[in-house]
């Protein structure tokens, strides 16, 4: 679940029927998760910036009269069978996006989680499966367990492809179980299914799997709030009506072998093992495959747009390297400069090609301002100590 800065507003304001459905995406989850309470187990991811936003009095006041939003979050937080996924503040690609700032888009997220559902997620999803191994280390650090990330990017020291089990992935001597998505019934389960295709097709890739004897995990995973599927507002034609309720009700009269479970109950029933490389790479959206990061930086301007947030990042790292208490004499300057550039991290601005870096650009403009403001305010105040420096002070 994930809207980028500013777009729940204007969405409300340009184009409400969009908006009433995004919204009510939100609201069925903990609905059906509740009525299905016994049988139930989902998972679901919010970047930190959605959450913002539907924590903003305006915008709760605005979606009242579709959805009362603070109870919808109550929700959410009294449905214990939810398994909250963490992801980064704002959403970012971060393969892309510099080493020096996961830690903050991961922690920022995390927290937020925690202090909104009283919860803090032991599962990591990437923002739009973007991963490499060079990771791990921040994610645990951050207090992950797991990560998912798609299947066709696993790579088994076995050398033996099966999506249908958890790895062990290590890098730089730490290691973070890994869960493989399984990207064909995942398409399906994005664009529309029903129970009996649901069941044939998993019972069908399992018993065809490389250990049909073993106990096997089938992972899918989609966006929750793009695409007619589930933005239908007809609930028995959607996701929820056609597909999750009447599988529910197969798992509870037990005519359906595929059991739904928490990910962080399983793995600590059954601790993975095997281990794994992941390939670098991301999900397949649009035209590409996610064998690369094409989606996100295949244009020059995209390529130019991830460059100048490494620029501001790194010129931001350098003023904070240069003072013992830079943020107390830079000021609200450098808080400013920080914002916007993870803000401008945000995988949305890349992601419609061109199209949407001119928002990228607002926030690298804002963060270089700010920047600049904040180096005037602590050269001024430089100046200021050196001229009062006391004489007296000093043994002769």
């Amino acid at each position: 679940m994930h809207q980028p800065p500013g777009n729940l507003r204007l969405l409300i304001d340009a184009n409400p029927w969009e908006a009433e459905e995004i919204i009510r995406c939100y609201e069925r989850v903990p609905r059906y998760a509740l009525r299905y309470r016994d049988v139930a187990r989902i998972h679901v991811g919010f970047s930190g910036v959605l959450l913002e936003q539907l924590l903003d009095p305006a915008i709760v006041d605005r979606y009242r009269h579709i959805v009362d939003i603070p109870e919808m979050l109550e929700r959410y937080r009294e449905a214990d069978n939810i398994e909250l996924i963490g992801m980064g503040y704002y959403h970012p690609i971060f393969p892309l996006i510099p080493h020096a700032d996961w830690s903050e888009q991961l922690a920022l997220g995390r927290m937020q989680m925690e202090q909104i559902f009283g919860r803090a997620p032991r599962g990591f999803w990437p923002p739009e499966m973007a991963f490499s191994m060079a990771m791990i280390p921040a994610l645990v650090q951050a207090g992950y367990d797991y990560v998912v990330v798609d299947g066709v990017h696993v790579r088994p020291e076995d050398g033996i492809s099966d999506v249908f089990r958890p790895y062990l992935a290590c890098h730089e001597g730490v290691c973070i179980s890994v869960v493989p998505r399984d990207r064909d019934v995942s398409n399906a389960q994005e664009s529309g299914l029903n129970p009996r295709w649901f069941r044939d097709e998993v019972v069908w890739r399992t018993v065809g799997s490389p250990r049909p004897d073993e106990r096997r995990l089938v992972t899918t995973w989609s966006d929750g709030e793009n695409g007619g599927w589930f933005r239908q507002t007809h609930e028995p034609s959607g996701f929820f009506g056609h597909f999750f309720a009447p599988y529910m009700e197969q798992v509870r009269d037990g005519t359906c072998p595929i059991i739904p479970v928490r990910l962080a109950d399983y793995l600590g029933r059954v601790t993975p093992t095997a281990h794994a490389q992941v390939q670098t790479g991301a999900w397949n959206v649009g035209s590409t495959s996610g064998e690369d990061l094409s989606q996100w930086a295949g244009s020059e301007r995209q390529r130019e747009a991830v460059a100048e947030v490494a620029r501001l990042s790194a010129r931001y790292w350098q003023i904070m390297r240069g003072s013992s208490d830079a943020i107390a004499r830079g000021g609200e300057a450098l808080s400013r400069a920080r914002r916007a550039i993870l803000e401008a991290e945000t995988s949305c601005f890349l992601f419609w090609g061109d199209s949407w870096i001119p928002h990228l650009h607002a926030r690298t403009r804002d963060a270089s301002l700010a920047l600049d403001e904040a180096e005037i305010a602590l050269k001024s105040t430089s100046s200021v100590d050196a001229t009062e420096l006391d004489p007296g002070g000093f043994a002769g």
